[in-house]
């Protein structure tokens, strides 16, 4: 140990350190403290939930960003013309074929690399020398837009947190797209049709009595027809409840229900609001002197309905 921090210590690299059970993360922090290693850990995945506490505070994070367009642009450039890990000079990369694999590469060097030498081999099939590569070949060679998504991710609960507050904060424009982002980028469809449901309901509530049936039936949409028509639905619900009038009286008056009933417990319920089916209950006072609601003009009855601890509170604010 003494010798490897004399020559500045031996660094270990562990790719993805989230694979690594409690246990085996535990095993590297003394040796992290005593200073034997120099420890570089490196993950896709949210440090804070997949990283052990006392590793992850005896380390600095850094984040590392998706690639730039221009910097994609200097990858592709210099895997063409490398001599010995590129392809030097032996294919021409039209202009807008360029453009194409920056745009679909979508920040991922790996993938506008891949997908570089895939769109190699179909124009070498056409041309066998210097082949030209056009933007249909990295259409072909790509497929389709490699979109960074993890449905266990941090992507996953940022793109539904993002779609979440856009539609509650009435924007239909913002709510479809990143509805389609999820959705392209393989989301299951059920888990955005949940969280409809419950937005309809947290979100909107009275505001608009009609959106929680429109969420339920793009849920139960969703679940007979699968993708990809059930995007259909989806939209069709998302820019609803966008567009719908918002309401979270339901929430504050379940939360104020609920803060009281941890301040006074559970208090004995009124005698007249009690179930009276024998006689020794009706002798005991259930049920005495409760007033039907129907007896009275639109069913509204003044009586008491809360413990007598809580009577006078109000829990709904419209």
């Amino acid at each position: 140990a003494k010798r490897a921090r004399a020559h500045g210590g031996t660094i270990v690299f562990i790719d993805e350190i989230h694979r690594f059970n409690k246990a085996q993360q535990d095993a590297i922090l003394p040796h992290v403290e005593r200073g034997d290693i120099i420890f570089i850990g490196a993950t896709t995945e949210n440090p804070s939930f997949e990283v052990n506490s006392a590793l992850l505070s005896r380390s600095r994070v850094f984040v590392l960003a998706s690639l730039s367009p221009d910097e994609i642009g200097v990858v592709v450039d210099r895997a063409l013309a490398d001599p010995e890990r590129g392809l030097a000079g032996a294919a021409v990369l039209e202009p807008d074929a360029r453009a194409k694999l920056i745009a679909l590469a979508d920040g991922d060097a790996r993938s506008a690399l891949n997908a570089l030498e895939l769109a190699f081999e179909l124009a070498s099939a056409r041309v066998a020398r210097a082949p030209v590569i056009s933007a249909k070949d990295v259409e072909e060679a790509m497929q389709r837009r490699a979109l960074r998504y993890d449905r266990a991710g941090d992507e996953h609960y940022d793109l539904i947190s993002a779609f979440i507050k856009t539609v509650r904060d009435s924007d239909p424009d913002g709510a479809v797209y990143w509805l389609a982002r999820m959705l392209e980028a393989g989301e299951d469809p059920m888990f955005v049709a949940r969280r409809l449901v419950i937005l309809a309901a947290e979100d909107i509530g009275l505001g608009d009595p009609q959106a929680l049936p429109i969420a339920t039936a793009a849920h139960y949409a969703t679940h007979a027809i699968g993708m990809p028509e059930a995007m259909l639905p989806l939209v069709e619900a998302t820019l609803y409840l966008a567009r719908a009038k918002k309401s979270n009286s339901g929430l504050r008056a379940y939360a104020a229900a609920k803060a009281a009933i941890e301040e006074t417990g559970t208090l004995p319920v009124p005698l007249h609001l009690r179930n009276a089916p024998t006689g020794l209950m009706k002798q005991l006072g259930y049920g005495k002197d409760y007033q039907y609601a129907h007896d009275f003009d639109d069913a509204k009855v003044e009586q008491q309905h809360l413990p007598d601890e809580l009577k006078g509170r109000t829990f709904f604010e419209p």
